[in-house]
């Protein structure tokens, strides 16, 4: 990947922005990595947030996968720029089973225009070992200037 310089504070705004997101907050995700193109989420098992064979369901994972990739493009846009994913492809490896959950999204291919940025979702037992449960590409396309979005 090219050298890429973020703009400005990049983890404040990328932190600012998360904590406005009502749908990370309502399932108990918590943003713990801010890097220039990587983020990282965790949330912890929720009986509520399963399907009927009590794993995480997919539309859980699928919504935090899409929040990490989203976050790893916006820690490298410009201040005055926000980030709207157009596009996505899950692939749900493994059930979601765990203690806890850990979501990483990393920009593969930075653009003025189209980021894509690749996501992967693991799954932690009560010992701490990880198992991928999920992987996604998403297709992030940059706003600057669209009235009423901020980053």
């Amino acid at each position: 990947m090219a050298e890429i310089r973020p703009d400005g504070d990049f983890e404040a705004r990328v932190r600012e922005s998360f904590d406005r997101q009502k749908a990370m907050e309502t399932i108990g995700a918590r943003l713990t990595s801010v890097t220039p193109g990587i983020v990282e989420i965790e949330m912890d098992y929720a009986e509520a947030l399963t399907q009927q064979h009590g794993f995480l369901h997919a539309g859980v994972i699928s919504s935090a996968l899409d929040s990490a990739c989203g976050y790893a493009a916006y820690s490298l846009m410009p201040v005055d720029a926000a980030v709207l994913t157009i596009e996505f492809k899950v692939n749900l490896l493994a059930p979601g089973r765990g203690e806890r959950f850990l979501f990483r999204g990393e920009v593969t291919k930075p653009g003025r225009t189209i980021i894509v940025a690749d996501g992967r979702g693991y799954g932690f037992d009560a010992d701490g070992n990880a198992k991928l449960v999920a992987t996604m590409t998403a297709t992030i396309m940059v706003v600057s200037g669209r009235e009423g979005l901020k980053g």
